[in-house]
């Protein structure tokens, strides 16, 4: 949206123009993350202990873990709601894979809502089946390596690339495509899942993850 207007202004007032650079907008998108964070975060929190919504820590696992148990949890819905209002305020909303990337992210984070509330709710600290979570992701998942294919308009668009080796070209028909995109999205999900399944508290992994997707979205959305 601010995007929008700025390039609106650049019309008439030149210095609104630096606001069209990925480097500058990131960093804006960041720190506008970071305050909404700082300014919705410890009411949440505060709110979250009033109602004593807690994680409720599973009995198999380690006993060390067992401490955390009543921490606030639900702690996902201030990321999405974070990196939801960032990115409709610095994306390029033109682009329609800032649309795909945004509506998969909220879809993944209503699954995530799911699971915590009957966590919290039901006190079932296994929350949502494994059965029923990996048919949700799937779903959303082929639903969006489809649309992704039906919406190429360039052979780019499709084609798989090695990263370093930009000559090193692949294109993939639409049953790869489409499973190539699938295992990306409900592999990268799982991958913090598999550290999230413990305690339900997965925040450090999730700044890993977030931490190396940036730079990488960073480096193939920047043209030089």
């Amino acid at each position: 949206m601010l995007l929008a207007i700025t390039q609106w202004l650049a019309q008439d007032v030149r210095f609104f123009s630096v606001f069209n650079y990925i480097t500058l907008r990131a960093v804006l998108a960041a720190m506008t993350a970071l305050f909404i964070s700082f300014l919705v975060g410890p009411s949440m929190i505060r709110k979250l202990a009033a109602y004593k919504i807690g994680q409720s820590v599973r009995s198999d696992g380690p006993q060390t873990h067992l401490v955390k148990a009543g921490t606030p949890t639900m702690g996902g819905a201030l990321i999405l709601i974070s990196v939801a209002i960032t990115t409709l305020l610095w994306g390029d909303l033109r682009n329609h894979y800032v649309w795909v990337v945004l509506v998969t992210t909220l879809s993944f984070g209503v699954i995530g809502w799911v699971d915590d509330y009957r966590k919290v709710v039901h006190r079932n600290p296994k929350g949502l089946s494994a059965r029923a979570k990996m048919g949700w992701q799937s779903l959303i998942a082929l639903a969006v390596g489809f649309y992704l294919w039906d919406a190429a308009s360039l052979p780019a668009n499709t084609e798989l690339i090695v990263p370093f080796l930009k000559f090193f070209v692949f294109p993939l028909t639409a049953f790869l495509f489409i499973a190539l995109t699938y295992l990306v999205i409900v592999g990268s999900s799982n991958a913090v899942n598999l550290t999230d399944g413990l305690d339900g508290l997965a925040i450090m992994p999730t700044v890993m993850v977030s931490g190396a997707l940036s730079i990488f979205a960073y480096v193939a959305g920047n043209v030089d």
